[in-house]
């Protein structure tokens, strides 16, 4: 099969003109049975393909919408991009996904292409949301923008998100309720909203009840995890913090995996609690609690929305719907029967 053959071809091949073999292909009804058949015939025979991105920027439109993730490695984003596409399948409309890696450079650069490409619209989980940023201007140019797993008090766009704050509340409630009083916050880069709030509500939970620190991260991958309890590790044990609260599951699996290395029990020495609720973290050596989040309704909210605002043309009233999380409790946190009692 060439990958050069086109219309004026198939045009030929069915001895009809370039106008017939358009309205066999989008007007099907216009043309006459057996002329339709014999195109049709022409096109199996060449195995011709229509080039479907051509018409459809030649139209100023596109069958397309982005999912722009911060980490297209987590689970947590996998479930959310089945989520988008169960609701644009549904639609006709496919979605592209694009990983920016948590840099706002390189995010710019999907913004660039994905307008070039006209798609629909973009559903993004922002590492720039800044006044003037690309994302800014994507939006001022008219192309509809959801943000997923982010809040947005703008009017000018939709956005999809879990209440971040509860989520840590959550989790620092329930280590405060198993009795520890030295309490680790590892998460980073605070410039990402997810983990601002979610040490935000762990933060209020453990006022006046437990101290608090924070393990900074530079990202929210198991490997960061891994350092960052190495950083914990190393602390004479008697300024250990007895329990780990970590901004999602990649960062906890790190620690877990770490602890267990280096000897330090979980959760008889130190108890974790990660966040999203992946598929791994139940499938863990040590099953882990961690925050749950709707992950593919996520997904589907935030398509579905877009959708709506594309659809609607300048009807569509933006809306900001929040979901609220749960705690999963697994072996990770749950207190043993005995907890052995460090000399201070």
């Amino acid at each position: 099969m060439s990958t050069t053959t086109g219309i004026k071809e198939v045009a030929r091949r069915a001895g009809v003109s370039i106008g017939t073999v358009s309205n066999v292909l989008n007007r099907p009804e216009l043309v006459a049975t057996s002329t339709r058949q014999r195109v049709l015939d022409a096109i199996a025979e060449l195995g011709y393909v229509r080039n479907d991105s051509a018409r459809q920027l030649r139209a100023g439109q596109s069958r397309q919408i982005a999912l722009v993730v911060l980490d297209v490695t987590n689970p947590f984003f996998t479930d959310v991009v089945r989520g988008a596409e169960a609701a644009a399948e549904e639609h006709g409309v496919m979605v592209v996904v694009c990983n920016s890696g948590e840099d706002a450079g390189r995010e710019h650069r999907h913004l660039d292409l994905l307008e070039e490409q006209r798609v629909r619209g973009v559903l993004i989980t922002p590492v720039d949301e800044s006044p003037g940023s690309r994302l800014e201007l994507l939006i001022q140019r008219g192309t509809p923008v959801v943000l997923v797993d982010r809040g947005s008090g703008r009017h000018s766009r939709c956005s999809v998100a879990v209440d971040d704050v509860l989520g840590g509340r959550l989790a620092g409630e329930h280590l405060v309720e198993q009795g520890h009083q030295h309490i680790a916050f590892v998460g980073g880069p605070a410039t990402l909203t997810q983990v601002h709030d979610r040490h935000a509500g762990i933060a209020a939970a453990t006022a006046g009840h437990a101290s608090l620190s924070v393990v900074a991260t530079p990202n929210l991958t198991v490997a960061s995890g891994r350092a960052a309890a190495a950083e914990i590790a190393a602390l004479p044990a008697a300024d250990r913090p007895t329990a780990v609260f970590c901004a999602n599951d990649l960062l906890a699996l790190g620690v877990l995996q770490e602890m267990t290395l280096r000897g330090i029990r979980v959760p008889q020495d130190v108890a974790i609690v990660g966040y999203d609720d992946i598929e791994f973290a139940a499938a863990a050596a040590v099953p882990l609690s961690s925050i749950r989040q709707p992950r593919e309704q996520l997904g589907r909210t935030a398509a579905a929305l877009l959708l709506e605002e594309i659809e609607d043309d300048g009807r569509h009233e933006h809306r900001h719907v929040v979901f609220q999380p749960d705690l999963v409790v697994r072996e990770s946190s749950a207190k043993p029967r005995t907890r052995a009692r460090r000399a201070r």
